[in-house]
């Protein structure tokens, strides 16, 4: 297997399991998936995070939103490994309750991730809205 390809069977086994976590209301393995190193950053749908206490907070805040996730798709639509440094492009689809209330929508997604200590870890992400959530 390439790298590329290794690095996509992690976004869809790892990464995607930590997304299905925080929308069902655990932040647990997303934040071990981002990194423990500055800079972090989060340009978000909903609210932006800039270093690592603000993106922790962003994650916990994330997890109290977010409850009972019946779907949750990654699409992605380009990406590249480029030494210790990665990116993915493409969208989210979700549907999920928000503050208890169901929803779906769908999200441009845009994130950085860097090698660390042999692991991938995410270094920022931007996603905003498709549908005008």
């Amino acid at each position: 297997m390439s790298e590329r390809e290794d690095f996509l069977a992690w976004v869809a086994s790892d990464l995607y399991a930590a997304e299905l976590a925080i929308h069902n209301g655990d932040p647990a393995p997303r934040r071990a998936l981002w990194s423990r190193e500055e800079p972090v950053s989060v340009f978000g749908a909903w609210r932006d995070a800039f270093g690592l206490r603000e993106v922790d907070e962003l994650f916990g805040h994330l997890a109290e939103t977010f409850s009972d996730c019946t779907s949750y798709a990654f699409e992605p639509r380009a990406w590249d490994v480029v030494g210790d440094v990665a990116w993915t492009a493409g969208f989210e689809r979700t549907s999920v309750s928000v503050h208890g209330e169901p929803t779906s929508y769908t999200l441009r997604v845009t994130q950085f991730y860097r090698r660390e200590g042999g692991a991938w870890r995410v270094a920022h992400r931007h996603g905003d809205s498709v549908d005008g959530v």
